[in-house]
This record gives structure tokens, sequence and C-alpha cells, in this order.
């Protein structure tokens, strides 16, 4: 039985051995912000102090246009299997690198759609070493704490506080995990794959308090200063078009938008709390990145090291999730942003998280690469997260199977960032898709963006409307139902797309938000 294990992996040590005498592939890093929105980082107009991430892109690449999925779940499932909707014959991002001689390692939060085949997406399945916990949100303190698990083992509290920074944040702890698992990769001759999907600043609004500190007196001038100051910020970076108009600022539900001067002074005080929390929270995870980079420059590997940031959907604006008005350092605090802190997030665009509009699917994303990114440069091409799986297996010299136990694996929905890198122009999308489900569906070709709001579709030209304040739905119905078909050509094609998206659990307890 040994002798024939041996024979069975032996010509997998052979291609493997092969790989690593001269192994100079880039590592890949790829770092997520949760409902952190396109102006919440400095380097983006923050106000909120993020060295690290700021200092990746003066030394790298953001992208104006860099979208994802609108929500938690369908962002994950759309990035780690390079399509926008799947099915049962989607390849798991993790597991193809590891094939093709990378390490791979997956520290933070894992949420899926219905559709993702978990037998070959969930991280204790596809990479080599994880330490995570499955669901949409829970507390960052050891206070009802989320359940963890190493690889395939549930953790108890007492041995996830064990191997972690004191005190015990979750936050910190995905770090602490991540450099654990580079540091036994490094002096290893191969690359690696560090998946890093952080819960920051996902509610509940909870911080640290010497980071809370840092901010207490920041956000006292209100949003629509806060707003303001970011979109000049934003201009004159260069990000944003100077003749680029914002809307007005709305709310969502019971959540609905005063100017800040008729707020009341309770009410103040409240969403002061709440802007400061969460400001704290970023800048924690920033803080956290920095370890991160630190550790990759201290093993001589930052110069061919790719390092992707972006966040998983745009800022929070569901109202209704506060169940306390505690303090945001209280391990008890249960808070979350106002509406209207969550369309700030999104500054200059419109609508919140779960939208098809850009202020739900577009965000912040940065690249740094030292040998192929030259320093602060702007890409105001349109890049989607499935771009990334092309771009993985371009980098890895890896192939994207055909099929998968006899049937045809699906095509992958995005195109290689590589060129883009390189400063060189790309084609455009076939099509891109984007928002919360068919209720809040946007379908993109080129500068078209047909999107779906309460219930009716409106249509606007990106390149002259990015903060689509002029709907041409009524003046173009040609071009309303040129994208209509278009989109419904594109499911045509993949009759395993399922009619509803859902979440789903791969692990016992979990509630899967």
């Amino acid at each position: 039985m040994i002798l024939r294990s041996l024979l069975f992996f032996f010509p997998l040590l052979l291609s493997s051995a092969s790989l690593s005498l001269a192994d100079d592939r880039p590592n890949i890093v790829l770092i997520i912000g949760d409902d952190i929105g396109f102006a919440d980082i400095g380097c983006f107009g923050a106000e909120i102090d993020t060295p690290n991430l700021d200092k990746l892109a003066a030394n790298g690449m953001r992208f104006s246009q860099g979208y994802n999925m609108a929500k938690c779940n369908p962002t994950r499932s759309s990035m780690l299997t390079g399509t926008l909707l799947g099915g049962p014959e989607c390849q798991s991002m993790g597991a193809l690198l590891r094939d093709a001689g990378y390490t791979t390692l997956y520290s933070g939060k894992e949420h899926f759609d219905s559709w993702v085949p978990l037998e070959r997406l969930t991280a204790m399945n596809s990479f080599d070493k994880s330490f995570c916990h499955y669901g949409g949100c829970g507390n960052f303190f050891s206070y009802e704490p989320v359940e963890i698990y190493l690889n395939d083992k549930l953790l108890t509290q007492e041995e996830i506080e064990a191997g972690t920074s004191k005190p015990y944040y979750k936050t910190n702890a995905y770090t602490d995990a991540a450099l654990r698992f580079l540091e036994e990769t490094e002096g290893e001759d191969k690359p690696f794959f560090l998946y890093l999907p952080y819960e920051s600043a996902h509610y509940p609004l909870q911080a640290l308090p010497e980071d809370y500190q840092k901010f207490e007196k920041l956000y006292d001038v209100g949003w629509d200063v806060i707003r303001e100051n970011r979109f000049r910020k934003q201009k004159e970076m260069g990000l944003i078009a100077g003749d680029v108009v914002m809307p007005p600022l709305v709310g969502q539900g019971k959540d609905l938008y005063q100017p800040w001067e008729e707020v009341s002074e309770e009410d103040k005080k409240r969403r002061i709390e709440e802007a400061v929390g969460f400001a704290a929270m970023v800048h924690c995870l920033d803080r956290n990145i920095g370890r991160i980079v630190d550790e990759i420059e201290s093993q001589g590997e930052l110069d061919n090291t790719l390092i992707l940031f972006l966040s998983d959907n745009g800022g929070c604006g569901i109202p209704g999730k506060t169940k306390n008005w505690l303090h945001p350092t209280d391990p008890e605090s249960w808070r979350s942003p106002h509406a209207v802190w969550g369309m700030v997030s999104g500054t200059p665009f419109r609508r919140f998280k779960q939208a098809g509009h850009e202020g739900g699917a577009r965000t912040h994303l940065l690249a740094h690469w030292p040998v192929k990114i030259k320093p602060n440069q702007i890409c105001h091409s349109v890049a989607h997260l499935v771009d990334f799986m092309p771009t993985f297996l371009e980098m890895a010299e890896a192939e994207y199977p055909a099929t998968q136990d006899g049937k045809p694996t699906p095509n992958l929905d995005g195109l290689s960032l590589v060129p883009l890198f390189e400063g060189k122009e790309r084609p455009d999308h076939d099509i891109l898709i984007t928002g919360w489900t068919e209720n809040k569906r946007a379908i993109r070709q080129g500068n078209w963006k047909l999107v779906k709001e309460d219930k009716d579709w409106k249509l606007f030209n990106m390149s002259d409307d990015p903060t689509e304040l002029n709907d041409l739905a009524k003046q173009m119905p040609e071009k309303v139902e040129s994208l209509h078909k278009a989109y419904a050509d594109w499911r045509a094609s993949r009759p395993y797309l399922p009619e509803k998206q859902k979440t789903q659990s791969p692990y016992v307890g979990s509630d899967g938000v």
C-alpha cells in the first residue's frame, strides 16, 4: 500500500519540484474590507487615517471604476469562482492556484450564495491552510464570539485567544493567523496566495478604545461637511472629473436625511459615535494590513507580490440593525451606521450596499505590484472582481479546466487585469452585472448601464453621468431593450443559473446572515 501511494504521488512530486527549482512566479495577496464604501479610505478621499493603504496606492494603482456584486455573499461567490452567476461546475480560485503549485492561505470571513459547490469552494476544502468563520457578521470581541475553524477543526474561544493578540479583537486575530501562515511558508521554494477577507467595518460597530479616541472630535461637523470634503479631495486627486455633480443625500427606511444643523443634539451624539466607531474600525484594519505588508517585505518578497485591496460592497444603508445604544467600544454594543453615513461612505455616488447603483456596487480598488505597476497610477478603465480569476491564472501560468466531473465548466466572465497594470489598453467586457438579486440588478455594456430602482428600470450613460442623475430610459427605449436582450441572451447561454439567489452555510451553528 505504501509503495502504491508513493507511485501515485511521485509524478505530482516531480511536477512540483520542476516548478520550484526556479519558481519566480509572483505571490498574490487578496484583501477585502467589508461594507467600506468608495470614499472610506484616505487615498480615495476619506479623512480616516489609513497610512498603509495610502502607501500601497502611492506606490501602485488606484481604479476609479472598480465593481463588485453589491453584497457580501454574491461578491465572494463570484470572485472565488470567476463567474458573475455560476453553477455546480464552478471552480475554486484557491484550488486552482494550489494545483498550480502555490501555497494557498485563507484567513477571515466566508460567505456564499446557494449556487456555489461547497464541496470544492469552502476554505477547508480548497486552501492548504485556513482560519475562518462563516456568516455575515458577528461580535468583534470575546463577548458572544463567532465560531472559527482552523482548517476543518472548530476551535474553542480559549484555543483562538491562545494564539492571538491581547486583548482579543477579531480583526487582529485574522491577521495573527495570516502572519503565522506566512511565517510557516518562509523558505518554501514556491509562491503563495494569501486571501484575507476581513469583516471590518461591517456592523456591529465595535472599536478598540485606542482607535476610537483617535477620531473622537473629527465628525462633530456632521455628514454634510464630511461628504463635501471627501468630494473635493476626490476631484483634487483625479479620481473624479471636475464637472461631476453629486446627487442629494438621502436616507433609507426610517433613517431619513436631515441637514446636520436640524438634527437634534441627542441624535447628533449618536450619529457622531457611529461615524467615529466606523472610522476606528477602518483605521484598525489599515494597521493590520500594514502588519501583513511588513511581513512580506521582511521576507524580501514585496516587489514580486501583487497586493489587491477592495471592499465587498458599498456603505451600509440598511436601517434597523441597532439593538442598543451602548458605546461602540463596549463589547455588548450592537449598532449599525445611519443610512446617511452609508451614502457618505459612497461619496459621490447614489445608494448603498445591495443596490446596483454606483454607491452599492462601485468601491475603491487598489493594486500594488512594483515589478509591473508604476507608482501613483490611476486607472479609469472598468474593472470587476470577476477579473481576478483570469488575472491570477495568467500570473500563475495555470489552466482553467474545461470540464468538472465530465460536465463543461462555466465560462469565466472576467478579463485579465495584467494589461491595465502595465499601462496598456484592454477590450471592454461583453457584459457585466451587479446588484443583489434581480430586484436590484444592474446591467452594464460599455458606457451604458441599466439599473433597477424601486421596480423601475433606469438608463444611464456612465461616461457623462457617473453619479446617475440623468435617467435616459424614456428617451432611449431602444437602448433599454438592447440591454435587456443582452442580459437575457447571457442568461440563456447559462442554463444552470439559479432563479433565485440564497445564502447557505456549510457549518453547524452559523446563521449565514
